[in-house]
């Protein structure tokens, strides 16, 4: 009996060990570090992931933003280095329409800028926020365009941009007469300064409107969008209507939302094959924690990255 227990005691031990080894053997998951390098100009700051990226993201700030600007309120950085996308943060902010100098200048210097930093040419989307988003979409649409340039974005997303410059100008006439909002009423005074300076009154026609805006829904007018058709868009906007009414006194109808609303029907229409209208909600919330709809914070990042690496 003594003999017979020492054995079973025996035999578990080797049991055990033998689960253990095995147990042990087992492959470990490796996590693959990716690291990226920063470069720094004047122009632009570059997040280049060190390996090969698997896309390039160009990135335009609203009306005023430098790259710092796009980092804290986009926060992109971890995700696009986990997904190997290598990031170009443009300080390229001042602008509401593009001449065709401003083009042909930009396009040179992101084609120049992809090829020294040995960036990714093939899968490149572009995208910003307010003014930049309208930067995008025209810069995009020129170099769809022009055989000089090998750099044809796959896709260009806006963030909640006022790409109907003829609609912002009357939106901006009562913002004035109501007198409600201060920050409203000098940003339409220095709107429509510029506007009459520039493109003129729209009582004396539209023509330059239309030349310049990336849509005019009055004459619904699309061709600086034209060279877009295979090209993914994503339209990005929150339109929460109470927040306006409430902190604006503003309608829907006067909102970067309606005309980015009635600019992906008027595309759709157009047999444009691939635009998507992104609507949020409770999403725009600024990097102070202020709540405002005209945010970097409506993208779904996770969501993005999805649509960069998963579309061909």
């Amino acid at each position: 009996m003594k003999y017979n227990n020492i054995l079973i005691i025996l035999l578990l031990t080797i049991l055990i060990s033998c689960k253990s080894e095995k147990k042990n053997s087992e492959p470990k998951e490796i996590t693959k570090e990716v690291l990226t390098e920063t470069i720094v100009t004047d122009q632009f700051e570059i997040i280049k992931s060190t390996t090969d990226s698997k896309a390039v993201l160009v990135l335009f700030g609203g009306f005023g933003e430098k790259p710092a600007d796009i980092k804290r309120e986009f926060q992109i950085l971890e995700i696009a280095k986990k997904n190997e996308i290598s990031l170009v943060l443009m300080n390229y902010s001042d602008k509401l329409w593009l001449e065709e100098n401003d083009k042909k200048e930009l396009a040179t210097l992101l084609q120049n800028t992809l090829e020294k930093h040995n960036l990714n040419k093939k899968d490149i989307y572009i995208g910003g926020f307010s003014s930049g988003g309208i930067v995008s979409l025209l810069i995009s649409d020129y170099i769809t365009g022009k055989k000089e340039f090998y750099i044809d974005p796959k896709g260009v997303f806006i963030v909640d941009s006022p790409i109907d410059l003829l609609a912002l100008y009357r939106a901006s006439e009562i913002n004035i007469e109501r007198n409600f909002s201060d920050v409203a009423i000098q940003e339409s005074n220095w709107i429509i300064n510029l506007l009459d300076k520039q493109l003129g009154n729209p009582k004396d026609g539209i023509s330059n409107y239309e030349k310049y805006a990336v849509f005019t829904s009055a004459s619904n007018y699309t061709e600086n969008l034209s060279n877009l058709k295979n090209t993914k868009i994503r339209l990005y906007t929150e339109p929460d209507v109470n927040w306006w009414k409430v902190n604006r006194k503003t309608n829907f109808e006067q909102t970067n939302a309606y005309y980015i609303q009635k600019l992906s029907e008027s595309l759709k229409k157009r047999d444009f094959k691939n635009v998507t209208y992104i609507p949020t909600e409770n999403k725009g919330y600024r990097a102070n924690g202020n709540r405002h709809p005209h945010s970097w914070s409506i993208i779904d990042k996770e969501n993005l990255m999805n649509w960069i690496l998963n579309s061909n």
